[in-house]
């Protein structure tokens, strides 16, 4: 089946198979936040970004396997509201950047900044820090997959509360940390609700930036 990204809160996975990596989507509720499940082919070996809610669902996703990392996108809580419960059952490491993490509910085992790596199996992931949403936002980057967190989404970049100075913050880096460096083709994974593309995305940054939000 084709991959879409369109999931719902209660509905199953969807499911994107890479060469080298697996890329699973589930919609957890209350707050229809999305956790992504990835899996590397040649190892086995398996990374959750966000875990939101739902442990159990989530828990699912593993189908037997072991989970070795769990990254925390930002510190906001409905991105972490399974996250004690899956460290607990799992014993996965957890990663999140260092302004964020004193906010999780469970010590991080590592703290990352911009530019940083993070494998799961033998697949590397690139750490890009997002400023704005949170102080300490991050997204992840394989060969033209990234996943936003809350920091960029269909239509604009995230929330950051009217505040004119975070907004520009978040904007500039959305443009230069994620724009500027990579192609159109580049498919993104946000926090909440749909994917969309870079391609598809880039021709509304004027009128993100001109709107303020």
């Amino acid at each position: 089946m084709t991959y879409s990204g369109d999931v719902q809160v209660g509905g199953p996975a969807d499911v994107r198979e890479l060469p080298e990596l697996t890329i699973t989507k589930l919609a957890v509720g209350p707050w229809e936040n999305n956790a992504y499940l990835l899996r590397c082919t040649a190892t086995g070996q398996q990374l959750l970004v966000d875990a939101a809610n739902d442990a159990d669902r989530l828990l699912a996703l593993l189908d037997g396997g072991s989970l070795d990392t769990i990254v925390t996108t930002h510190q906001h809580g409905d991105h972490w509201q399974a996250l004690e419960q899956m460290t607990r059952v799992t014993g996965a490491k957890t990663v999140a950047h260092p302004l964020d993490a004193p906010a999780l509910p469970v010590a991080a085992d590592r703290t990352v900044e911009h530019g940083d790596k993070i494998a799961v199996g033998e697949v590397e992931l690139e750490v890009i820090h997002l400023r704005g949403h949170t102080p300490g936002s991050i997204a992840l980057h394989y060969n033209g997959h990234l996943f936003t967190g809350d920091s960029l989404f269909p239509g604009g970049v995230g929330n950051t509360n009217k505040d004119p100075e975070r907004f520009t913050q978040l904007f500039d880096d959305v443009v230069q940390r994620l724009f500027e460096r990579l192609p159109d083709e580049t498919w993104f994974y946000p926090g909440h609700g749909k994917d969309s593309t870079l391609g598809a995305e880039r021709p509304s940054l004027a009128e993100w930036r001109e709107r303020g939000w």
